[in-house]
């Protein structure tokens, strides 16, 4: 799909967990809807466990996110293969490692491959990858920046656009 940067960024940070949740805000609602104290004990201890047990999975998540940074990074170096599981054939090469606290990477890829030219193949969501000599799969999302050129399907190249004469003779006039 064609995103922005920041959408790329956005949606890499909800995967990767960086968007907490305010359990203290659920803590804060408590305490100010029972001024008095006392009167719902069963049900401030309720919301006291749902907070924690949602703290808990957030860490997790964030553990998990930390360590696939940096299996990704160990992975990702400049040159190395992204070889589609499916088939074993090469379908990119890592142009740069991934920014710091992030799995997003730089790669050259084939288009084809990614659905971007012709119809024989399609990117899935379930595709897998392997990086480098890794044996671990792999999922990515190719996405291209709002600002790349129109694609030929047919060429493979940047599409012509052609100009008309009538717009440079009305620049000359001016």
């Amino acid at each position: 799909p064609k995103i922005s940067s920041a959408g790329a960024g956005g949606i890499v940070a909800i995967m990767m967990g960086s968007v907490p949740t305010t359990a203290s805000s659920t803590t804060a609602e408590s305490e100010t809807s029972n001024p008095q104290g006392g009167e719902n004990v069963e049900e401030d201890e309720e919301q006291d466990l749902e907070a924690k047990q949602r703290q808990e999975e957030l860490q997790k998540v964030r553990l998990a996110g930390e360590r696939l940074q940096k299996e990704i990074a160990e992975l990702a170096e400049p040159g190395a293969s992204i070889v589609d599981k499916h088939d074993g054939k090469t379908i990119g090469k890592i142009v740069a490692p991934p920014a710091p606290g992030t799995t997003v990477l730089l790669a050259q890829m084939r288009l084809d491959r990614l659905g971007l030219l012709g119809d024989k193949e399609k990117w899935s969501r379930t595709n897998r990858i392997l990086i480098g000599d890794s044996t671990k799969e792999f999922r990515y999302l190719p996405y291209l920046p709002l600002w790349w050129p129109e694609i030929d399907p047919e060429t493979g190249k940047e599409k012509v656009v052609e100009e008309e004469e009538d717009g440079e003779e009305e620049l000359d006039d001016l």
